[in-house]
């Protein structure tokens, strides 16, 4: 497994692997809301991130990949029959270390989550109702 920088040709593939993770992992999301969020993801997310990294398997597949913007990592998706094998906190490792992060913000309702950060060191410093969308999908704001 090898950590490198997402090239804007692998989009799709990236989009692929949030998709199969949230359907995954978010069972608190509607089919409507994954829809809603696909090309949002493709086509303003993905773009807005400062930095966008990726695991690849030996294969060259990508299984995992972190989005960080400023000191936030905004997007950590792995895929199903790649979590529980370190992707994960390789990744937030790598986002902590080398993009210099140190907070994320985390689905409450997103429980397995929220135990991979405070595992990893994180601690819930605040709380929101809503999504950064107004969406009712409490965010636990959690820090380093």
């Amino acid at each position: 497994m090898k950590i490198v920088a997402v090239d804007k040709t692998e989009y799709i593939e990236i989009v692929n692997v949030w998709e199969v993770s949230v359907r995954a992992t978010h069972d608190f999301l509607t089919e409507a809301d994954i829809q809603f969020f696909k090309p949002k993801i493709l086509n303003e997310y993905l773009k807005a991130v400062e930095h966008l990294w990726c695991a690849k398997s030996s294969k060259g597949q990508i299984i995992g990949f972190v989005g960080v913007a400023e000191d936030n990592i905004e997007m950590l998706f792995i895929s199903p029959e790649s979590r529980g094998n370190g992707v994960g906190k390789l990744l937030t490792s790598y986002a902590v270390e080398q993009l210099g992060a140190n907070k994320v913000d985390v689905n409450e309702q997103n429980t397995q989550a929220v135990g991979f950060y405070e595992r990893l060191g994180f601690k819930v410093v605040n709380r929101s109702e809503v999504d950064g969308l107004g969406k009712p999908y409490p965010l636990l704001h959690m820090q380093l």
